[in-house]
């Protein structure tokens, strides 16, 4: 091994995921590991979301969403999601605090795709999906009990849908104004990220998010 300070230093030059971004365009985690700062309970009690090790943990029950307390409009979200047997949350998206933020925002939908009671659900109501408007294909969803991961990326217009690595929505909000009467938040430009308490236990981790230029 050589522990040259100039090779450790191109090797953290060539590997760093920030290099050449300016600190709006570099990656920054939404959960530090420990408590709920940065977060918020809307419509919901706020103690029914906890830190566990390294997992925002949701234990279902009171319903509502917890929201970032900041605001983003062009930005790329990653994270890791685990759903017990049945499980059911959803991650929000420009979403105001006011109103049903899977309608008055964007909602991608986070399910237990395999569960016998979601058998006969919507195209569009599945893990991946942008909730009732974009259906997620192909369908990649893993068994309840695995860690899954999930990139979103929405820039101006564009929502695209990363999901165990492989894209299943990449689509322009403007071609489902079919859906705007319903879905008013398809127009928005801006809001808070969420997680949906659906009633079920879900664990998330290593959430992070890149704003774009």
């Amino acid at each position: 091994m050589n522990n040259h300070p100039l090779v450790a230093a191109l090797i953290f030059l060539l590997f760093s995921p920030t290099v050449g971004l300016s600190a709006a365009e570099a990656w920054k985690p939404l959960f530090n590991k420990k408590d709920l700062a940065g977060w918020q309970a809307v419509n919901g009690p706020q103690e029914s979301w906890h830190a566990e090790g390294d997992m925002l943990v949701c234990e279902g029950g009171g319903g509502g969403w917890l929201s970032t307390s900041d605001q983003y409009a062009d930005f790329e979200l990653a994270l890791e999601f685990r759903v017990p047997p049945g499980g059911n949350s959803g991650v929000f998206l420009r979403a105001p605090h006011e109103g049903d933020p899977a309608y008055v925002g964007l909602e991608i939908q986070v399910l237990d795709d395999a569960a016998p009671e979601y058998a006969n659900l919507k195209p569009t109501q599945y893990t991946g999906s942008i909730y009732d408007v974009a259906a997620a294909s192909p369908r990649v969803t893993k068994a309840a009990g695995e860690w899954q991961t999930m990139l979103i990326r929405c820039e101006k217009r564009t929502v695209r849908v990363t999901l165990n690595g492989s894209v299943v929505v990449d689509t322009d909000l403007d071609k489902h104004a079919d859906k705007e009467a319903a879905h008013p938040g398809l127009k928005r430009t801006t809001g808070h990220v969420g997680l949906q308490n659906h009633g079920s236990r879900l664990e998330y981790r290593n959430l992070r998010i890149r704003e774009l230029p």
